[in-house]
């Protein structure tokens, strides 16, 4: 199981955020709000956003950096051709890593999004990775 998130794995362009705010569906967790879009083909592809209405530059980035991290994790268990955007809440500023990896799962998990194959909201899944 490959759990980087290459650029590959990332939506780049904004015109590809700007498509799943437009037209994706919504699911909203405690910590995260998760906008998601479900294409044919392509493989399951994720990126981050953290308002800068809800906090200053070094707390967004933080933000930003646990986001990646838990959807790093999740990424290999999403349906192929989603495009998922996760969106921090304001009360997640604070969060570790493995509590908006939860969050994010639950969601996902809630809205299907998930392959029957996941092994649970296992924060150490990728434990063996060098």
């Amino acid at each position: 199981m490959d759990f980087g998130f290459s650029s590959a794995k990332r939506l780049k362009s904004g015109w590809q955020f700007d498509l799943v705010f437009r037209t994706g569906r919504r699911e909203t967790g405690a910590l995260v709000r998760l906008l998601f879009l479900t294409k044919a083909k392509g493989p399951a592809l994720a990126g981050v956003t953290v308002g800068k209405k809800i906090a200053g530059a070094a707390r967004r980035t933080r933000g930003r950096r646990v986001m990646r991290e838990a959807v790093r994790r999740l990424l290999p268990w999403v349906r192929e051709g989603t495009w998922i955007v996760a969106s921090l809440r304001e009360n997640a500023l604070g969060a570790k890593a493995d509590e908006i990896y939860a969050d994010m799962a639950l969601s996902l998990k809630r809205r299907g999004l998930l392959v029957q194959e996941w092994p649970g909201a296992d924060w150490n899944i990728d434990s063996g990775r060098n």
